[in-house]
């Protein structure tokens, strides 16, 4: 049996950016998109969840039937409960808003993680190498540190 004397590792690597005008809007555009999303969504539940009762109503020979009453109450707490969660989810969306447009410009965020491989051998830094960061402004890399 032969000993490796090199493995590679799969590691997460950090992306920061830089605040441009250009990020800042190309951000602020995003979440307005997502924002709108979220407000169709809220729409179309309402309208669905409208139809599903109106259905239920209208297949039922006595609507005032409390088992009728009871599966539309069910349908309405369901609808509820996602509306609740569409509208906090949006809610996050807007406080995202706020943060990205008090941003000031130079200033480096976090933006996301990436997945990426690398060699390691006996007697590396294992640490030093699994922590590592690429710092972008606009698009373009402009650092790769080991934290």
């Amino acid at each position: 049996m032969t000993q490796k004397d090199t493995v590679s590792i799969k590691r997460t690597i950090a992306i920061k950016a830089v605040v441009t005008p250009s990020w800042k809007e190309d951000a602020d555009s995003e979440l307005s998109k997502a924002i709108s999303g979220m407000d169709k969504q809220l729409s179309k539940l309402e309208q669905e969840g409208q139809q599903v009762v109106n259905n239920i109503r209208n297949q039922s020979a006595n609507p005032l039937d409390p088992r009728v009453q009871d599966q539309v109450g069910k349908i309405q707490q369901q609808v509820a409960a996602k509306r609740n969660e569409l509208e906090e989810q949006k809610r996050k969306l807007l406080q995202q808003q706020i943060q990205v447009r008090e941003l000031k410009i130079d200033q480096i965020v976090d933006q996301g993680q990436i997945d990426s491989f690398c060699d390691v051998s006996v007697g590396d830094n294992l640490i030093k190498k699994m922590q590592v960061s690429i710092t972008v402004k606009d698009g373009i890399i402009q650092t790769i540190d080991n934290l």
